[in-house]
């Protein structure tokens, strides 16, 4: 069967335990149809990157699955029509990682932002004191029309 990653964002204002039962009652729709959850995470609450339904923040569930594609579909189809949950995302796997998501894993695992190869080494220089010719900072410089004067207009007949 294939494998899966969900992802289900549920409202704010849902304590932890109903958030956990969440995960469980979609687990249930998913092994009802034919499918396995074989794992699941909850991320906690978090802010989002924008406002869903009136909401800054929301309950993170993650879930990996092998299932047919038939119990996925059901599962996505339950969680749009369910009042507590506002976004729902699954993504088809080759294979699943081993070991807790990268949301799971504490900074010192996941490694430093340094290690993007050569974009981080390069040095910055000073940025003080730039050269900005012969201008003054106010001056916008000629905009090619002589603004003293008042263009006309052509009006239509």
């Amino acid at each position: 069967m294939p494998l899966y990653e969900h992802v289900l964002i549920a409202r704010q204002d849902l304590s932890n335990t109903q958030a956990e039962g969440l995960i469980e009652h979609f687990s249930t729709v998913l092994a009802d149809n034919g499918g396995r959850v074989i794992e699941n995470e909850y991320w906690g609450v978090r802010t989002l990157a924008y406002k869903i339904n009136k909401n800054r923040k929301g309950h993170y569930a993650f879930l990996r699955s092998d299932a047919p594609s038939a119990a996925v579909q059901e599962m996505e189809r339950l969680a749009r029509l369910h009042d507590d949950v506002m976004r729902v995302m699954t993504v088809r796997v080759d294979q699943h990682e081993e070991g807790p998501s990268v949301q799971m894993q504490k900074r010192e695992e996941r490694g430093e932002r340094g290690d993007r190869g050569d974009r981080g080494d390069r040095p910055r220089g000073d940025r003080g004191d730039r050269d900005r010719g012969d201008r003054d900072r106010g001056d916008r410089g000629d905009r090619g029309g002589d603004r003293g004067e008042r263009r006309e207009r052509t009006e239509r007949i």
